[in-house]
């Protein structure tokens, strides 16, 4: 009688093999489809990585070749940016402040000169104009004194309303445009060295992710060849 079941057992089994083409106790392997499918996921994840690098790598690379070969249109850009930045120089007290870094740090006054501030309508040099600062620029426009213990808020009152020369031995005179613009020429080595560190970063990522695609990529091809060969009735 156990060798009726033995035989009836054997015969299921082979008639399994025809059927379905694994035996029945080795169609189910716990664990191998699940980890294949994680390795998927990380391969999406790897390659949405890379993506987004190449993404910005690339948008990099076309502001610096288009900052480059359009220089001029550059510069009206930039310009339009600190003329916007004028008029709302007393709104908002974090660009107030940032202003004032940026034309003590560069010793300039305005975008293209110190009269662009008239377009501040405190510093208005209009008849019209109420205010008290009428004509004025910021303190931060100021000749800065380094023996002067205190700072005069009020060095740069009325001097909208002086000519360059008389100007000049009060505030600098000089747009911020024109003198950043001298800065960028003037160390254009120290900005290629800053551009290059960020960017090679972002290319070993890309290449990284590639190569790690690649590596989980051929684990799963050699997990499914030796789940085919574990399925096989003859392995």
């Amino acid at each position: 009688g156990a060798r009726r079941t033995g035989a009836a057992g054997t015969h299921r089994e082979a008639a399994g093999e025809r059927r379905g083409g694994a035996p029945m106790g080795r169609q189910n392997e716990p664990g191998r489809p699940m980890r294949a499918r994680r390795r998927e996921r990380n391969i999406c994840l790897l390659q949405a990585f890379s993506v987004c690098l190449t993404i910005v790598f690339l948008l990099q690379l076309v502001a610096g070749v288009l900052g480059f070969v359009f220089s001029d249109k550059a510069r009206g850009k930039v310009s339009d940016i600190v003329n916007a930045a004028i008029v709302h120089y007393r709104d908002d007290p974090d660009l107030q402040n940032l202003i004032d870094f940026g034309q003590k740090e560069f010793s300039c006054c305005g975008g293209v000169s110190y009269k662009d501030w008239s377009q501040n309508m405190y510093f208005n040099c209009t008849p019209a104009n109420p205010s008290q600062e009428r004509c004025s620029v910021p303190f931060s426009c100021c000749l800065q004194d380094t023996h002067q213990a205190v700072v005069n808020t009020q060095c740069g009152w009325g001097v909208q309303a002086r000519g360059y020369l008389e100007a000049g031995a009060v505030i600098y005179t000089s747009g911020c445009v024109d003198t950043l613009g001298s800065w960028i020429h003037g160390n254009l080595l120290l900005l290629g060295g800053i551009a290059l560190g960020l960017a090679l970063p972002q290319l070993v990522g890309i290449l990284l992710a590639q190569i790690l695609i690649r590596q989980i990529k051929d684990q799963i091809k050699l997990q499914l060849y030796n789940h085919q060969h574990r399925a096989d009735p003859w392995y």
